[in-house]
């Protein structure tokens, strides 16, 4: 863990920033949902060694959701049961979640999406950020399922119950603002970073996006979000990249479309984080998705520019992951020796990270250096069994060097696993080259 910001000040009495229980309850467990049956028992269980209280608030659920959660609230909380409630919703997310940490007594209060998992490894780390008794909030680091562009992300979602913080915005609604006044008030409160995995989110895999109608209904709140507060940083960076990430999945003028809205929304983002370090992630995410639209419209030094800038910020250099894992994919299309290096640090940030390690690998092989392929290939098998365009680049490396029955050996997992996966076009693919051998 390493402190954000630092305490100005001797320490002051935290009374005030407890909650007005008189019942000591240490960590209160918050949850928004909606049709969350395919996720909800998972997401609990994961959280019932922590949380003393569980505070679910559905906001109109017509599947099993609420069901799910009457069934399981007996056994999920340590100390006391799930606590269901329900929310009207008003197409305002911050207003959810505040009506949830209204019903929360705990002391501290972790805010967890039921997409998510809490990760078993990091409750000793949630444990020693609660212990500190001038720390308001930390960030905590989440992995992300089923994107190519951000395997981690920092949230702000474990913080004091103090009846200061509370959540602002229509949409990807955050306690920021609520920090940064009460820090410049009660100046003793630190916030801290856990720089280990603390939850697990699949919301972003195409499975999910596509089952929630994720697209239309985020750029509705987030366009409503900026009409209201049109200087609003942060809303700049996730809608212009919400228009970027649309852009790459279409073609033709509706691309155009989306990359010109993107690439506005970026750009006036960035102008009004000049000289404001107290927006220095939000700052990188700009320039990474700036990055990203300058690549999807052809400009590679344009993205190139962009991605150091973004690595030049003095942030966490998991943070700065995809920025580098970009930098080494341009390097590597223009066979510059430099992906070598830019995948050596993605390896050296991220070392259980099997796609770094299958980048790295590519960059030695173009490079030639056969036998360091190899390993690479394989550490990245190790890391992600089903793994299968590792196995067929694997395969590929040793019949460089002559290993022919290792090699075919490695075509046929990839190949079995292309298949398992329904990859027909990969198998095809692959089987035509093997024929051609």
């Amino acid at each position: 863990m390493t402190s954000k910001k630092k305490s100005k000040s001797t320490h002051k009495s935290l009374q005030n920033g407890f909650s007005r229980s008189s019942e000591l309850i240490g960590l209160s467990l918050c949850l928004v949902v909606k049709n969350e049956e395919q996720h909800l028992s998972q997401c609990l269980n994961s959280v019932k060694s922590i949380a003393d209280e569980i505070i679910l608030v559905d906001t109109g659920s017509s599947d099993r959701t609420v069901s799910i959660a009457k069934s399981i609230a007996k056994n999920t909380a340590k100390k006391h049961p799930t606590k269901i409630f329900h929310f009207q919703w008003c197409d305002d997310f911050s207003k959810a979640r505040n009506f949830a940490i209204s019903k929360a007594k705990g002391q501290w209060i972790l805010m967890i999406d039921a997409d998510e998992v809490l990760e078993q490894e990091a409750i000793a780390a949630l444990q020693m950020v609660i212990a500190q008794d001038d720390c308001l909030a930390a960030n905590i680091l989440r992995t992300e399922s089923g994107t190519n562009q951000a395997p981690y992300s920092y949230v702000m979602r474990l913080f004091r119950n103090h009846p200061e913080v509370r959540f602002w915005g229509y949409y990807h609604e955050s306690i920021d603002q609520s920090i940064t006044k009460l820090q410049a008030r009660e100046t003793h409160w630190r916030l801290l970073d856990i720089d280990v995995p603390v939850l697990h989110h699949c919301g972003y895999t195409a499975q999910e996006i596509d089952r929630k109608q994720k697209y239309e209904f985020a750029k509705r709140l987030m366009t409503k979000h900026l009409d209201a507060f049109p200087d609003d940083i942060y809303m700049h960076s996730k809608l212009g990249a919400l228009y970027i990430n649309a852009a790459t999945a279409q073609t033709g003028a509706e691309d155009a479309d989306h990359l010109s809205l993107g690439l506005q929304l970026l750009q006036r983002g960035l102008s009004l984080t000049e000289n404001r370090e107290d927006h220095v992630l939000t700052r990188f995410e700009l320039l990474f998705h700036l990055g990203l639209a300058y690549e999807h419209g052809g400009d590679s030094l344009l993205a190139q520019d962009a991605y150091l800038q973004a690595i030049a910020l003095n942030i966490s250099d998991l943070v700065k992951l995809p920025a580098y894992m970009n930098l080494g994919g341009i390097s590597q299309e223009k066979q510059q020796p430099e992906a070598i290096a830019y995948f050596a640090k993605v390896i050296e940030i991220a070392p259980d990270y099997a796609q770094g390690h299958f980048n790295y690998g590519a960059a030695l092989k173009t490079a030639g250096r056969f036998t360091e392929a190899i390993a690479s290939y394989e550490r990245a098998i190790a890391l992600q069994p089903q793994y299968a365009q590792a196995y067929q680049s694997l395969g590929v490396a040793l019949m460089k060097i002559g290993y022919f029955q290792k090699a075919m050996a490695a075509f046929t997992n990839a190949l079995q696993i292309y298949e398992q996966q329904g990859n027909y076009s990969a198998l095809e693919l692959l089987r035509e080259g093997l024929r051609e051998l």
